[in-house]
């Protein structure tokens, strides 16, 4: 019997009134991964568009492959490195040594396979606590559990450092799924990023696993600076001295949250998602411009007591998170501006804000997530206003 058969099958006992009634939005969501849906999108957040929900989801998490195999990499390179210093312990090094891959830096595969480690619990626990909530909230609402939590999971997963403890993961995303998103009504309804959510719910009510010198590089007894920390501290002219060159933050061989650290590895997924047409490319371009020209801004003017003035726009865009939160983050659909002159000012308003948190406030050099978050609650009014203004200027032309 084959899949389709074996689906055919058994529908009828998770339907009304069938054995497993109760089952059917869990039902709903196997099937509609595995085949193509019965029926397209007629509501938010894509009613307008051609395209069905589980296109544009499978497209986006296609766009995090390049992300996902350099976390992988550069988890186990950043790791390994430390390991020739500090030694290996814990359960991780044990499944290394009994597989016989060693903690050779200068291996692919062996930091492949370390990078693996980290990232699969990670991913595991986030699938398996935010999916029961979703089930939840599909099973008491009675409606279809959709394809928006497979793209939430990873984008959650790849902007966690490797060290986080799985306890927090699943906390993080259980606040993420729930006040995130299910409170408003679920996907095409809320209004902040479900996985940005989580992640700002970690870094506030846990900050000494989501900040400092000791978190990104999973061994006992390592510290290091970021990039963005060194910046803050002691301007990007300091960044040789600790090894950091320019290149080597564009490739994302530089410790950091596992899937942020390459820009061009996040590159190429806005590449494929303005081919495919998924991300609008006024967000990308007004965010560009915004965090260009305030950075611009600020090298122009200058600062003897704050380093990080200093710091141009070029930096920006390869240390901490802005490149992820600019092509997976950014472009969101859902908590984004709808119009299109609303997109740029979206897009701006967020690169404004990323470089006003990295460089004003020195005490939180990663400000990407909380520009991103800003610009969500501004998002809807920043429509209004631009159609009010289509509104007066059309009733101006037909006096």
């Amino acid at each position: 019997m084959g899949l389709r058969s074996f689906f055919d099958r058994i529908e009828p006992s998770f339907e009304k009134g069938g054995k497993y009634e109760k089952f059917f939005p869990l039902y709903e969501m196997v099937e509609s991964f595995l085949y193509t849906p019965k029926t397209v999108t007629t509501a938010a957040p894509h009613a307008r568009s051609y395209i069905d929900m589980k296109r544009i989801m499978t497209y986006v998490v296609l766009a995090t492959v390049p992300c996902i195999l350099f976390a992988l990499y550069n988890t186990g390179l950043q790791t390994n490195m430390a390991i020739a210093e500090y030694g290996a312990s814990g359960w991780r090094a044990a499944v290394i040594d009994a597989l016989g891959i060693g903690f050779n830096a200068a291996n692919p595969l062996a930091n492949m396979a370390h990078g693996l480690l980290y990232f699969l619990p990670i991913y595991i626990v986030t699938l398996v606590a935010g999916g029961i909530w979703e089930v939840l909230f599909a099973t008491i609402r009675r409606h279809e559990v959709n394809e928006g939590f497979l793209v939430s999971s990873m984008l959650y997963t790849l902007i966690l450092p490797a060290s986080t403890p799985l306890w927090q993961v699943a906390l993080g995303i259980s606040f993420g799924v729930v006040i995130g998103k299910e409170v408003f009504g679920g996907t095409g309804k809320n209004f902040l990023n479900p996985a940005l959510v989580g992640r700002a719910f970690l870094y506030f009510a846990y900050p000494a696993y989501m900040s400092g010198d000791t978190i990104w590089t999973p061994v006992d007894g390592f510290s290091g600076a970021t990039a963005l920390a060194v910046t803050a501290s002691e301007g990007p002219a300091a960044l040789p001295d600790y090894g950091i060159t320019w290149m080597d933050a564009f490739v994302g061989t530089i410790q950091g949250s596992m899937g942020e650290t390459s820009t061009i590895a996040c590159l190429l997924g806005l590449v494929f998602l303005l081919a495919t047409r998924i991300a609008n490319y006024r967000m990308v371009v007004g965010c560009l411009a915004g965090m260009i020209a305030f950075s611009s801004l600020l090298n122009w003017i200058g600062s003897d007591s704050n380093p990080a003035f200093a710091t141009p726009w070029y930096w920006h865009l390869v240390i901490g998170g802005y490149a992820f939160g600019l092509v997976f983050m950014v472009t969101e659909p859902v908590s984004g501006s709808h119009t299109n002159l609303g997109r740029y000012i979206y897009g701006a308003l967020i690169g404004f804000m990323v470089v006003m948190i990295r460089v004003i406030n020195p005490a939180f050099p990663e400000g990407m997530m909380l520009a991103i978050l800003f610009g969500n609650v501004f998002a809807p009014l920043i429509d209004y206003f631009v159609v009010q203004a289509n509104i007066r200027r059309r009733a101006r032309r037909n006096v």
